[in-house]
């Protein structure tokens, strides 16, 4: 039996400390907020998010983490809302992560930088730009629920951006925890290979630790140091069959995508346990296999194996593919590989309003080095920005840093315009990074300063919020003057006007929540207007062709150029399409913006003399309003994906009510006592859903939901709303 206890000096850092008492021997250091500079090689660094649905234990997990990489003295507890991640009130007050927060700590000599991301869908925005700059990801599930709505969401975020991935099969002392039923649900909703690396030893309440198919042993964590040590023992006798059917099993399925795990399986020979963690480092990097562990954070079992994979499996900056430049027609360009030696290159991922520093831009180092005090260009605006601090993160507190360099996630000081998505680079060698898209918000509400002593402040409050969150709009209605904030959902805009309030110390009155409905056509029309005003003496005539067409669910609006420069010269095209796109804000039946529309500028008409920027940009707005109207438009409403759970006992009374809220049941699922309920409900039948929910099932229901598409609102529901003309706002 060997009995262990890690490593807790903070290596890779160089760093003036003070010396505090560490919970299991040793010292720690403590932050004095000194200067601190980087020795690490950049194969030993790994950017990594923890990513899950709500509830699944992220914050948890990143807690204990820090907790046995002496990062912390005492790891903090979500109910008792004295976590280091979770440092907002707001979120400290409901139990939930909802802005992402970056923190560094080192295991194994390698040094991980951590972005803990929140698990409710209204704060989806977060994740996204976060999985933006991240070489890998830890996604934690439940080991009862499994694969829940959220996480479906932010797997295919990480697909998108091609992150590896290792999964964490939390929560295994939870009445009804299943490491197999979870581990299938990998395979039902995300579509995933899953390759199980460790068993679990005992399950719910008798759950102790887990057996290592790798290394072919069990580790048992101490309870009296809250795991901080532990003891490697032989695999229980009842257990030794079955680990080894699970052990033959990891082996073939890595020898299926590994051809030296494969030559050595069919010649039989023994394979060692360095090539074993090579080879499912190897199918891990490049997303053929998921390798799966399991344990319970909140218990503080299993979360240093877990590091030991995030340090043995998922990849350094070495191990990504170079950073690929844009052309100015969005082509691709130059490319940047990982090294200090190389230009200067780094993405704004993040904007933060910090009261103390100012605002901080979460910067993700692609390529070269950058000093404190340098002037950098920012790619996007054009402009020249000096660097006045660069910072390492802990959560909201913050160590002065001299440089960062190449694979670094710091936050600098000093910008005077920069927003989510700009490219920095060295002026002797710009390039642009691709930028970062997020989803249309789907509800927003009208909002008004109780005093004209804050009108002023709500503006300027209003602006700071929406830089730093790129889901959240502002906007000025055109007909009331109204002020009206757009989010991703109920809790989303409640968390910004309680922000307001707060942070901001504005007083505001805010109306009623109401869905954000769409418009779009159904038949393909060509319109054309012609415009002809005198103004201060100069004529400005234009005539402008356009046919509009229904486009592909989801594409917004696209704009084609088919006409010559003999009809129209190049210079008023760009007018022409800006103001086309500006029409499109405001619909026809009931002034919601248009969307999935396809604009094709199919013909006009140029007078040399009298044609002007002006003339074009008006025939745009009244072709494209005019052909709208002759389409045959129709309303649009956002549809939900709903999962409810809820014991068996009320099924009935909760399907009944989802039927008379316009939903449509897809499917039901049993899980243990209780009923999963799949369904698709009008986003505006769900506002209040949790009290109902509630009332039904005795507060025992719970439910979650995401946007699944938009779709045609019903023909006497729709009439009803034009008939009202209630406009976007």
């Amino acid at each position: 039996m060997e009995t262990y206890c890690p490593d807790e000096n903070q290596k890779g850092h160089v760093r003036v400390v003070r010396l505090g008492l560490y919970p299991f021997g040793g010292t720690v250091p403590q932050n004095l907020g000194v200067v601190v500079a980087r020795k690490v090689a950049l194969q030993m660094i790994r950017n990594i998010g923890v990513m899950a649905h709500i509830d699944a234990g992220k914050t948890t997990t990143t807690e204990r983490i820090l907790y046995y990489t002496g990062r912390v003295h005492r790891p903090g507890d979500v109910d008792d809302g004295a976590t280091q991640m979770d440092y907002m009130e707001q979120e400290r007050e409901r139990g939930i992560t909802i802005t992402s927060a970056a923190t560094t700590c080192t295991w194994r000599d390698c040094r991980i930088n951590i972005i803990d991301t929140p698990g409710h869908v209204d704060f989806t925005a977060e994740v996204e730009r976060s999985l933006r700059v991240l070489d890998g990801a830890v996604a934690v599930f439940c080991g009862v629920g499994g694969v829940e709505p959220q996480s479906e969401t932010v797997w295919r975020q990480a697909d998108t951006y091609g992150v590896p991935r290792i999964a964490f099969i939390n929560k295994m002392d939870r009445l009804g925890a299943d490491f197999d039923r979870a581990v299938d649900s990998m395979v039902e909703r995300l579509g995933a290979k899953p390759l199980s690396l460790q068993m679990p030893i005992g399950v719910e309440d008798t759950f102790r630790g887990a057996v290592d198919l790798v290394r072919m042993e069990a580790r048992l964590e101490n309870e009296e140091d809250m795991g901080a040590t532990y003891e490697t023992v032989s695999i229980p006798a009842d257990m030794a069959d079955d680990a080894e059917l699970a052990r033959s099993e990891m082996l073939e399925s890595i020898a299926e995508c590994d051809e030296e795990i494969m030559e050595l399986f069919l010649e039989e020979e023994e394979i060692s346990e360095e090539q074993l963690v090579a080879a499912i480092r190897r199918i891990t990097l490049a997303g053929e296999l998921i390798p799966v562990l399991c344990g319970s954070s909140l218990k503080n079992k299993g979360v240093q194996r877990l590091l030991d994979a995030i340090v043995d499996y998922l990849p350094s900056p070495l191990d990504r593919p170079e950073v690929q430049g844009l052309t100015s027609d969005g082509e691709v360009g130059e490319s940047r590989s990982p090294d200090d030696d190389e230009p200067f290159s780094a993405l704004a991922f993040k904007i933060l309003a910090d009261p103390f520093a100012g605002r901080l831009a979460f910067l993700r180092v692609y390529s070269g080095k950058l000093e404190a005090g340098k002037t950098v260009l920012n790619v996007n605006t054009g402009k020249r920005e000096r660097i006045n601090r660069l910072l390492l993160m802990h959560a909201d507190k913050r160590e002065d840093l001299k440089e960062a360099r190449t694979g670094d996630i710091v936050a600098a000081v000093g910008f005077k315009k920069i927003r989510t998505g700009d490219t920095l680079t060295a002026f002797e060698s710009p390039l642009v990074l691709d930028e970062m898209t997020f989803a249309e918000p789907v509800i927003y509400l009208a909002i008004e300063p109780k005093t004209k002593a804050d009108q002023e402040k709500l503006t300027g409050a209003l602006a700071a919020l929406a830089d730093e969150d790129p889901s959240f709009h502002v906007r000025q209605d055109k007909d009331s003057g109204q002020t009206v904030i757009w989010g991703m959902g109920e809790l989303h805009l409640e968390i910004l006007i309680d922000r307001l309030q707060r942070e901001h110390k504005v007083a505001c009155n805010v109306g009623r929540t109401r869905v954000a409905y769409r418009e779009t056509i159904t038949k393909e029309v060509v319109h054309s207007a012609e415009y002809s005003r005198d103004a201060a003496g100069k004529t400005n005539f234009a005539r402008v062709e356009l046919t509009l067409a229904a486009g592909e669910s989801g594409t917004g609006i696209t704009f084609a150029n088919e006409v010559g420069p003999e009809v129209i010269p190049e210079e008023f095209v760009p007018y022409i399409e800006d103001s086309a796109r500006s029409a499109c804000e405001t619909g026809v039946l009931a002034g919601h913006p248009l969307t999935d529309l396809s604009i094709r500028l199919t013909g006009g008409k140029f007078e040399e003399g009298e044609s002007s920027e002006m003339g074009f940009r008006n025939a745009a707005v009244n072709a494209l309003w005019d052909g709208a109207k002759d389409a045959d438009p129709v309303l649009l409403e956002p549809v939900m994906a709903v999962e409810i759970n809820a014991p068996a006992d009320f099924l009935g009374d909760v399907t009944g009510h989802l039927n008379s809220k316009r939903g449509k049941v897809l499917g039901m699922e049993q899980r243990k006592n209780d009923q999963v309920i799949q369904a698709e409900v009008p986003l505006d039948s769900m506002f209040g859903y949790a009290t109902s929910l509630r009332s039904l099932t005795q507060g025992r229901g719970a439910y979650s939901m995401q946007l699944a598409r938009y779709d045609k609102v019903p023909e006497k529901i729709a009439a009803e709303m034009t008939r009202l003309n209630a406009g976007g706002y």
